[in-house]
Formats: C-alpha cells, structure tokens, sequence
C-alpha cells in the first residue's frame, strides 16, 4: 500500500530510520517529534490533498472571473432585467463543481482517514513507535491531530472559494439555492464533514487493523451517513408561510417567495377563514368540478412554506456544531479504545 493511502511504503525499519534522522537533525524545525513523523509517513496524501485544493482553487477563481465578466455585462450588481436568460451555462458549471466538491469528506475519509492508523497496525510499525518512549495516547493523538490540522486547512479553503464564487448570484438565481449542495460546500459544514469522514475512517482502522477493509468500511459507513444526513438537513429551519387571496381558478396569481427563499413541501389552499386545505383537496375531478368544489369550501388562495435565506448561517452552525460533537466523541473512542488495546 502507498504512502497515499496512508501505510508507509517501506518497512518498520525505514521509519526507525527517519526517526533516527530526526533525532540528529540541528536548528529549528516547523515539526519536531511526532508530528514530523507523521507528516513524513503520511506526507503523499497529504501533498496530493493540498496539490488537488490548489487546482481547484484555480478552476474556481478562473470560473468566477468569467462569470463576474458575464454579470459586469449586465449591470452587477444592479442586474438589468433577464440577466439569466444566458446564465444556465456559468451556474451548470457552479452546480457541477459543488456536486463533485460535495464528495471531498467522502474521498478524505477513505483515503486518508481509514489507512491512518490501520497502515501501522498491519504493517507493525505501530510496535515500533509505541517501542520508542512513546506512548499509544500520544501516538493516536498526533496522528489524528496533524491530519485534522491538514484536513481544516484544505476544506476550510475549498469551502471559502466556493462561497465565494456563489457570493455575487447568492439568493439571485432560482437555480442556485442554498438548501442544495451549497449549504453542504461552504461556511462551516464541510470542515465537519471532512473531519467526521476522517474520524469515522481512525475508527474503522483502529478497530479492523486491515486498510483495504477499513477503506471499504468507511466508504459505506459514510454513505449511509450522507443519506441520513440529506434527510436529516432539511428538516432543518423554521418554515414561514405566505399565502394568496387572488382566488385558484385560470390566470390565478401564487404567492411570491423572497429572494434566496426555499419552498417547503406542497403549495396548498388557504380559506377565506384562513384555514389551509391540503393540496390534495377535490383532486381526480375534472377542472370545472375541481374549481366548484374549492370553491364551495371558500378556498380564495394559495398557502405556501419557506425558509428564508437569512437562516442559512444559523442552521450551518447548528449543523457544524451537531457533526463536530459527534465527531469529538468518534475521537474519544479511538482514543479510549487504542490505549487499552495492544499493538
């Protein structure tokens, strides 16, 4: 296995070298101890992961100075009236780019994350660390502590640029909302995924010691995760109604959401009592009896649910914060379980 997946590419003697290398080095050194030899175990995934976050900070700032042309062109930020007609192309382009961004604590965890501590339990270097004055508490804590300094710093960079690409369109473009993939690549949300997907990876290959199998573990561990958490997300929020008096039959008006707001379920029907009808209500007859049916429940409108935009930062938060406990508390385990257990 490669140093990109996280197992020392020579044997345990290799590292007892560097070790040795280390201990006569002279001067001041960014890393010293444990932290500069995880760094040199695990230095190709971690080069490769600040290599990839350097190109895709490039694509994105060359993508978001095309479309900045684009929107100069129309006025920005005072946009003239169907400035989107020629947008499609720059927010597919948006839209494609953050569905692939979404999958970066996915691939962090699997390929960084899961051959961690699994690549020196199967290959024994952990045995020969811990054999070196050190103990496992120290020895799981800077391995995990470097590679999450590592993992904050790239997908905390992704994240920014990425926001920053959507900043001039946030809340402008139907296409583009924020209950999408946007709430999931920018602000704080992405960093605790990222070190969620990593943890969940520590764990899986403190626990199987075997870094195929711990890859393959975390892969469907954080899949399921992202099932539960695409659920789970848009419960989130406080839904505001607006509703409509302008009456349901032909040429009928539904009500207008706020710029950036995100539809909640079903348009439904609003009395002239203000009760809310599902929409469901008098449906399967034909048009003129569907009318003649609302019509005699005094139904004068339409009801409509949103989240408005200004929640966005506040559910992120909220969000963040649940992932990063859950997170902490994966982190204890490993711990917990790599001191009581042998090498």
């Amino acid at each position: 296995m490669s140093t990109f997946a996280g197992t020392p590419a020579a044997s345990s003697s290799s590292v007892q070298s560097a070790m040795a290398t280390h201990r006569v080095k002279h001067g001041p050194a960014p890393l010293s101890g444990l932290a500069w030899l995880v760094w040199r175990q695990h230095r190709a995934a971690f080069w490769t992961l600040i290599a990839l976050t350097v190109i895709a900070v490039a694509y994105m700032v060359h993508q978001r100075g095309q479309m900045m042309d684009y929107l100069n062109q129309q006025g920005w930020p005072h946009l003239k009236s169907g400035w989107d007609a020629e947008f499609e192309g720059y927010s597919d382009q948006m839209w494609t780019f953050g569905e692939y961004l979404g999958y970066a604590p996915l691939l962090i965890g699997v390929f960084v994350g899961a051959p961690l501590l699994a690549g020196d339990l199967e290959t024994g270097t952990a045995k020969l660390v811990t054999a070196q004055s050190v103990s496992r508490a120290r020895w799981i804590a800077a391995k995990l502590g470097l590679t999450a300094l590592v993992v904050v710093a790239v997908t905390g960079v992704l994240s920014a640029v990425f926001g920053w690409w959507w900043a001039p369109v946030k809340g402008r473009s139907a296409g583009l909302t924020w209950s999408g993939i946007f709430f999931s690549t920018t602000g704080i949300v992405p960093v605790a995924l990222a070190l969620l997907a990593c943890g969940m990876g520590a764990a899986a290959g403190m626990l199987l010691r075997r870094t195929l199998v711990s890859m393959v573990v975390t892969f469907g561990a954080f899949m399921a995760v992202r099932v539960i958490w695409d659920w789970w997300r848009r419960g989130l929020g406080q839904a505001v109604t607006v509703t409509s008096d302008q009456g349901v039959g032909p040429g009928a008006v539904a009500p207008e959401l706020p710029a950036g707001a995100v539809e909640v379920g079903h348009m439904d029907f609003v009395t002239r009592a203000g009760e809310r009808l599902d929409w469901t209500t008098c449906l399967g007859l034909k048009e003129e009896e569907r009318f003649a049916c609302l019509e005699s429940k005094h139904v004068v409108g339409f009801a409509m649910d949103y989240v408005p935009m200004q929640q966005m930062a506040g559910l992120q938060w909220l969000a963040g914060g649940v992932v990063l406990a859950l997170t902490a508390a994966l982190t204890a385990f490993v711990l917990f379980w790599g001191r009581r257990q042998t090498v």
